[in-house]
């Protein structure tokens, strides 16, 4: 029997929707053909995105030109109308690569947009189709060019996105033996950018949440002398889901640990939740049920369609992921413990299901669900910087406690 306090549809069952939040958006009434009908842009210092929506699949071009640096991409069966008129307040002064933008009818059945940049840029657009309560988008991603090297994580965004992200083979994590090596942590603010995942009451937004407490346990970590935290997002920026596990495979850390914060339209519904993987399914409808939603993070953040990385599609749950399912059990229940002191537990034990943030066969992985942001109690309690504070202690508590225990480090390579 389905839990009563999860809906899979929670993004639209909480009301006001993501895009009534989000950063730099236009939105006019819906329109047959390819009538825009909204236009967002997202800056972060990783890549710029811009996001065309219709009622039905845009068709276009685009192309480069010099002195100054522009982007020209020409929107094919589109009529010039109040959205695409406003790009030029879409863009922010803080935006890394987007100086000016501006849009004009340049034939009868062609909308020109123009964007001059600040720096060079390699851009890479795809289409989507309808999702959730976005319809048919257009997505434009501007990455900095030649910035491959200079970040990690943006090879990583740059190497998916052209369906070339390679994932090492899994590693035996020997007990460990170098007390001087440091424990590597990355922690992982779910959603972020055009995902804000779930919204409470109040219009907080779960991406927000999560981000600083996410930021809070870092500091914590980082002021240990044999730990240190990296984070798959620092800033609002969507991260697929496949490049935040890359992430931590490629920094070869010792745990992975998912921020997150529910929502339910049971708006009574409450407490703290720790889930792991599972190889043969949930444990439980609200688990499977909530690893669909969050699964379902990079359809509603936008990934170019078939750039899904092998590694995802296939995971290869051998007996080194049974071992680290295992052992991510024992990580859940150290720090659901620690929670229990904290808020209500909405489980009294760690759940599974198939999160794909949680697939690295060899990184112990758990995703916590601090509380339900659709109450409006935890909602509450979930802005005070208190008790984002008091999250960020327990969780690295248990984090510390699973390490006392003579928890595995994963090998160097």
């Amino acid at each position: 029997m389905p839990d009563s306090t999860f809906d899979p549809t929670r993004r639209t069952l909480l009301g006001v929707a993501a895009a009534t939040f989000m950063l730099s958006v236009s939105r006019v009434g819906f329109a047959a053909g390819s009538q825009i009908v909204a236009l967002r842009v997202w800056p972060s210092s990783l890549y710029t995105r811009i996001t065309l929506e219709a009622g039905s699949a845009i068709q276009y071009k685009q192309f480069t030109l010099a002195n100054p640096n522009r982007l020209v991409i020409d929107l094919q069966g589109v009529q010039l109308n109040g959205v695409l008129k406003d790009i030029g307040s879409q863009i922010s002064a803080a935006d890394p690569y987007i100086k000016t933008a501006r849009a004009g009818q340049f034939d009868p059945d062609t909308v020109r947009l123009v964007l001059e940049l600040k720096a060079d840029v390699t851009p890479q657009a795809f289409t989507m189709v309808p999702v959730a309560e976005y319809q048919h988008r257009l997505v434009v991603d501007l990455y900095p060019a030649g910035g491959k090297q200079d970040d990690p994580l943006l090879a990583l965004l740059q190497d998916y996105n052209k369906g070339k992200l390679e994932q090492p083979a899994p590693q035996i994590k020997p007990k460990r033996k170098d007390s001087n090596r440091p424990i590597i942590v990355m922690l992982d603010p779910g959603h972020g950018g055009i995902d804000s995942g779930a919204v409470g009451l109040q219009g907080n937004r779960e991406k927000d949440v999560v981000l600083s407490i996410g930021k809070q346990l870092k500091r914590l970590i980082d002021a240990e002398s044999n730990m240190q935290a990296y984070m798959t997002r620092e800033e609002d920026v969507f991260i697929p889901l496949g490049v935040r596990v890359a992430k931590a495979r490629k920094l070869n850390a010792d745990l992975f640990v998912s921020i997150h914060a529910d929502a339910a339209p049971n708006r009574a519904a409450r407490g703290s939740s720790v889930f792991a993987l599972s190889e043969k399914g949930a444990t439980s409808a609200f688990a499977k049920a909530l690893a669909q939603t969050e699964n379902n993070s990079d359809l509603v953040g936008g990934i170019k369609i078939g750039s899904k990385d092998k590694y995802l599609a296939h995971t290869l749950l051998d007996l080194t992921q049974t071992a680290t399912i295992n052992d991510s059990l024992k990580l859940g229940k150290t720090v659901l413990g620690q929670l229990g002191g904290l808020n209500k537990l909405h489980k009294n034990a760690v759940e599974q299901a198939g999160f794909a943030v949680l697939k690295a066969p060899d990184i112990p992985s758990i995703l916590v669900e601090t509380a339900f942001i659709s109450n409006p109690d935890e909602e509450q309690r979930l802005i005070s910087a208190e008790f984002q504070q008091q999250m960020a202690n327990a969780i690295f508590s248990g984090v510390k406690r699973y390490f006392a225990s003579g928890a595995a480090l994963a090998a160097r390579v």
